[in-house]
């Protein structure tokens, strides 16, 4: 037992040491992930890119400790959740990821501006895994209002699709979440009615337009996000889509290892709560001496964490891997990207277009098969 604890010992104290570095970073982290998720929603990548550079540079001058080159995707993403999201049909490039954290993370409700509807099959495909189901309407919907009054009561999500520029006042109290405690629990007022509130209640809302205009009244009540395709985001997406073609076999083995660290966290997070509880419920040493269930929990702690430490050993290297690979298939990604966006300028012809369309898509789908990086990509 002495040895296990001391073995425990070594591990948590490498761990504090590692918790204590991270809290001195608290602070400036915090303010790059919360000014990404207030302000950064409508701007494209780069823009963003560019607005955390310049916090960072103003949390070093006001001498604030934070992690080097902090992103909010670094501090609210989680890779098993961005994983799931991914299955349900968001793009894996940057710009969608963040997209999606600022969706869940914001106090606000998201308007996505969505003119080619990715959000829209986005929140469709999620909400079908949703236990209160999901609800979708339009603005135009004679009984929005009463839909939307079960929606709250029951807890379903909503998306409200196809949305202009202007917002039905009568949403005003939904947007600015005005719910009042009320015994246990927070009633909302929707015109002339009180309507009990349910916590699982989520509410979306996308437009197609491309460039809308909102007021600076309907901005803050929501969180505007950008999911408008630009030619770098496309290219990511083209360049995972290339993986998947060209390797399934590797892009399987990503998504393996995101999921075997995620598991390997769960297992030591629940091993370290049962040795603390054992300990804890110990009210003296003699306790611990009188049976081998500690002995036993040490043992399995000690074998599982050096199985953890050499699986992720193997997979640190094998994602090094991955992304050399990935890598090699840029141009090709850079060329489909700047090929799309030749289609999509020449849709106000659409007999060229169309054919254009359809020879891209037989480009694409045939991909570049038994092929050698770069020798199809034009």
């Amino acid at each position: 037992m002495i040895g296990g604890l001391a073995g425990e010992k070594e591990r948590w104290t490498r761990i504090v040491g590692e918790l204590t570095i991270q809290q001195e970073y608290v602070v400036g982290d915090s303010l790059v992930a919360s000014g990404s998720i207030s302000y950064c929603g409508g701007f494209t990548a780069l823009y963003r890119e560019l607005l955390e550079k310049e916090w960072r540079v103003a949390i070093n001058e006001n001498n604030i400790k934070a992690t080097k080159d902090i992103t909010m995707s670094k501090v609210l993403g989680d890779d098993v959740t961005i994983r799931m999201w991914g299955i349900a049909g968001l793009p894996s490039d940057k710009l969608s990821v963040e997209n999606g954290i600022i969706m869940f993370k914001s106090r606000r409700w998201p308007l996505m501006i969505d003119p080619q509807t990715q959000a829209n099959k986005f929140i469709k495909n999620l909400g079908k895994d949703v236990e209160t189901g999901l609800d979708v309407f339009k603005q135009s919907e004679a009984n929005l209002l009463r839909s939307l009054e079960l929606a709250i009561q029951f807890g379903k999500w909503v998306l409200l699709e196809n949305i202009g520029e202007e917002l039905d006042p009568a949403l005003e109290p939904i947007l600015l979440q005005q719910k009042v405690k009320q015994g246990s629990g927070f009633v909302i007022k929707i015109g002339d009615k009180s309507v009990s509130y349910n916590e699982t209640f989520k509410f979306f809302l996308t437009t197609t337009l491309p460039n809308p205009h909102y007021s600076p009244e309907t901005q803050v009540k929501v969180s505007i996000l950008n999911f408008a395709i630009t030619q770098f985001g496309l290219e990511e997406q083209m360049l995972n889509q290339l993986i998947k073609i060209e390797f399934p076999d590797l892009a399987q083995q990503k998504d393996e290892i995101v999921e075997s660290n995620a598991k390997n966290g769960k297992i030591t997070y629940d091993l370290e709560n049962k040795i603390l509880y054992t300990l804890s419920a110990a009210k003296e040493i003699m306790d611990l001496l009188a049976d081998d269930v500690l002995i036993d929990i040490l043992d399995e702690s000690a074998a599982i964490s050096k199985e953890i430490a050499e699986q992720k050993l193997i997979s640190d290297v094998a994602e090094k891997q991955i992304d050399e690979t990935r890598e090699k298939f840029r141009n090709v990604a850079f060329r489909a990207s700047i090929l799309f966006f030749c289609i999509v300028d020449l849709s106000d012809i659409d007999p060229m277009y169309q054919y254009s369309l359809q020879w891209f898509q037989r480009l694409f789908g045939a991909g570049v098969k038994n092929s050698e990086p770069g020798e199809n990509d034009e």
